[in-house]
């Protein structure tokens, strides 16, 4: 099986040096997974110097199978392949990958404005839509999350948009 994890377009160093350790590769390989893919973005982490933009890297560690990127055009191609997506709490990555129906870990980046990512994750992890985890307990819910209990993600809907919208600006 396939994992990838992505962080999109700002710095995630906690996730990033914490995808390439022992406990987090021995909790995937347990679970069945022997791909990772890791979308790093630009942070810094022990191996980010041998990176440079366009250019992937591969290696194999504690039976994982690790490929290694900075950035993409897009990444569709790679959530359509994955089988379990670690992300980032960011609103665009996580309403791309549950309209996919795809299982979805999200770990709020602390570091950025507001800690804003972590209401988002919280909401729909309590809706049951994603497990929403932190860096120290990644390892720990890949073990013990079962993807199979993962509330389907309802389909976009246009009109409720639309209804909102003609409400506030008095059209209806």
């Amino acid at each position: 099986m396939r994992a990838f994890v992505t962080i999109g377009s700002t710095r995630f160093d906690t996730l990033i040096q914490s995808v390439f350790s022992q406990p987090l590769l021995s909790s995937l390989h347990q679970r069945g997974y022997t791909q990772l893919v890791v979308q790093c973005g630009n942070s810094d982490f022990e191996s980010a110097s041998q990176l440079s933009d366009g250019k992937s890297i591969s290696l194999s560690m504690h039976n994982v199978e690790i490929e290694y990127w900075k950035f993409k055009p897009s990444l569709q191609v790679e959530y359509e392949r994955a089988d379990l997506i670690i992300s980032h709490a960011g609103s665009g990555t996580i309403l791309d990958v549950l309209r996919l129906g795809k299982p979805l870990i999200v770990i709020p980046n602390p570091t950025l404005l507001d800690n804003h990512q972590e209401e988002l994750a919280v909401a729909l992890s309590d809706l049951g839509h994603l497990k929403a985890s932190t860096v120290a307990d990644l390892a720990h819910d890949i073990e013990n999350w079962d993807p199979f209990t993962v509330v389907p993600f309802p389909p976009f809907d246009g009109s409720k948009f639309q209804r909102l919208l003609d409400e506030e600006m008095g059209f209806i």
